[in-house]
């Protein structure tokens, strides 16, 4: 079972950036597809931007197109959000996840345990 550790959130000020850290407990991120997703109060989780299993970076949320990016760093076993630019509206709870086999857009097989992001104007 794969298990994956999230740091990196805080509270902001408009305009501010952080990074994220997903740090998975083996070597995933060469081989399984993974991405960020966030959820607002209220809202759906939503995916943000992954890496598809062709190896491109898919964004599937443009609000953040732009502002947010993603990287890896395999001999650490992380993977990174850096997020530019933030917004009140980026305001959510954000997880890291994976997929063994399938694109995350259909399919997850392990979470990271959330970071809240707060964002204040």
């Amino acid at each position: 079972q794969v298990q994956l550790v999230e740091s990196g959130g805080g509270s902001v000020q408009a305009g501010d950036s952080l990074r994220l850290s997903c740090t998975a407990s083996s070597r995933i991120f060469g081989t399984y597809t993974w991405g960020w997703f966030r959820q607002a109060p209220g809202k759906d989780r939503e995916l943000l931007v992954r890496l598809s299993r062709s190896g491109r970076t898919t964004y599937d949320a443009n609000t953040v197109k732009g502002r947010f990016s993603i990287s890896r760093d395999l001999a650490k076993n992380t993977a990174y959000l850096q997020m530019n630019n933030l917004q009140p509206e980026d305001t959510a709870v954000y997880y890291c996840a994976a997929s063994i086999t399938r694109e995350l857009s259909q399919n997850v097989d392990f979470w990271g345990q959330g970071t809240q992001v707060t964002v204040s104007s």
